[in-house]
């Protein structure tokens, strides 16, 4: 019987490290799991028959003595199923999936901060407030968010539909400040239309990605600027290769860059 699994990570901060103003989630991680009524090693855990369909294609994806490469998709499919947080069980069942020690399992799951090891809401809103995204108004977006939901850092509302975590950067520098919600990036934002984010996903209707994948939230497409796009505007023609350079079989290591057509 599991009573305390080591699990070294991000974690969403207590309510009385908000309340003593610590903003930011980084470093201040419990280190081992406690139990909750929802979430002790014997809380009940399985794939769906769906789901174990998926869980043989991942698996067959890597020989059969390397189960355990499949660990960080069989998470991620475990945590997506239980409403986008892991408990200790789904951990469980990944690592008797994989044949390896649950440990193992505990490992991957606490280091990448993909895995949720504590209950979220509906919509996770993970706020970028590294340095760009920062000097272009996130610590603004926060405060709407926060006066918007009624949450601090770290909470999640009332109802179960939101969560809050301001999280380092997301890669969406350009198009700062962003957030990401759930899957979803959505940047470019004002409080005005933060606000309307909020609100479209409390009706169920969060606004559908652009073409790139992505959502600025100001009517811009992708990272175009101002003025719209203003180059590329036909495909590159590529460099021309010589077919038969590798016909005999040799290549003359001086000449690689050559024979790549650098």
């Amino acid at each position: 019987m599991l009573s305390i699994a080591r699990l070294s990570s991000r974690r969403l901060p207590s309510a009385a490290a908000a309340a003593a103003g610590q903003t930011r989630a980084m470093g201040s991680a419990q280190s081992f799991h406690i139990n909750t009524p929802d979430n002790t090693p014997e809380t009940y855990f399985d794939f769906t028959e769906e789901n174990y369909q998926r869980v043989n294609k991942i698996l067959s994806k890597y020989p059969a003595n390397y189960k355990q490469s499949g660990i960080i998709p069989l998470l991620d499919l475990a945590q997506r199923q239980h409403g986008g947080w892991l408990p200790v069980a789904a951990m469980d069942k990944v690592a008797q999936i994989v044949e390896a020690a649950p440990s193992r399992v505990y490992e991957v799951a606490s280091f990448y901060t993909m895995f949720n090891r504590t209950k979220v809401g509906k919509y996770f809103i993970q706020l970028c407030g590294t340095t760009p995204c920062m000097i272009c108004g996130s610590e603004d977006i926060k405060k709407t968010i926060e006066g918007h939901l009624g949450i601090k850092n770290g909470e999640t509302t009332k109802d179960g539909l939101f969560t809050l975590l301001e999280v380092e950067c997301l890669g969406a520098c350009a198009n700062a400040p962003m957030v990401q919600l759930n899957d979803d990036y959505y940047e470019c934002l004002t409080p005005k239309t933060t606000i309307e984010l909020l609100e479209a996903c409390k009706a169920g209707k969060a606004p559908n990605m652009g073409k790139w994948g992505s959502l600025p939230m100001n009517g811009q497409v992708s990272c175009e600027g101002p003025l719209g796009k203003t180059s590329l505007f036909e495909t590159p023609i590529p460099p021309k290769v010589d077919v038969e350079r590798f016909k005999d079989g040799d290549v003359e290591p001086a000449s690689v860059k050559a024979h790549m057509s650098y």
